[in-house]
């Protein structure tokens, strides 16, 4: 006999998924965002909009940067930016506290910033003004129109019969 399947009112209730507070002051998230800002703000073509519930920076329809608060209860203050080529694995060696490999793009070469820590804002300002050139695709130039050629039939050679 087949069993059925119990009312919604009777199974369990799942445990929903809940966002961790931030563990910093609001007016030190806002000060930093604000920064952030100023900085992204300052480059080419840059457009901010929510994504993902988060500030995220574009350059046309491509992401070129995150501000994310205690993403996914990860304690960090973070901007999560494109870097170019080599340039994640130099800053992760080179100050593992202040850069880190950030879940979901760090495969594709992006690079996390800690702004909880003390990082200068010469080096933030360095690792956003990299990201967006890689993400930013000049338009594309006119091609100058030809003329098409008239279209003939190609003709199908007859193929050479063997000898026999």
């Amino acid at each position: 006999m087949a069993r059925m399947a119990k009312p919604r009112s009777a199974r369990p209730a799942l445990p929903r998924a809940t966002f961790a507070p931030s563990p910093y002051p609001r007016a030190l998230v806002s000060s930093q965002l604000a920064r952030v800002r100023a900085l992204c703000h300052e480059l080419p073509d840059v457009t901010e909009r929510p994504s993902h519930g988060s500030p995220t920076f574009f350059v046309g329809k491509r992401t070129f940067a995150y501000f994310l608060d205690n993403h996914h209860g990860d304690g960090r203050l973070a901007l999560w930016c494109a870097a170019p080529e080599g340039a994640q694995a130099m800053l992760v060696d080179s100050d593992p506290e202040g850069y880190f490999l950030p879940p979901y793009v760090a495969h594709r070469g992006w690079i996390g910033v800690r702004l909880d820590r003390d990082l200068p804002w010469s080096q933030v300002a360095s690792v956003l003004e990299a990201g967006p050139p890689m993400h930013h695709r000049p338009p594309r130039a006119a091609k100058p129109a030809r003329r098409a050629a008239p279209r003939t039939r190609a003709r199908v050679a007859a193929k050479p019969t063997r000898g026999r």
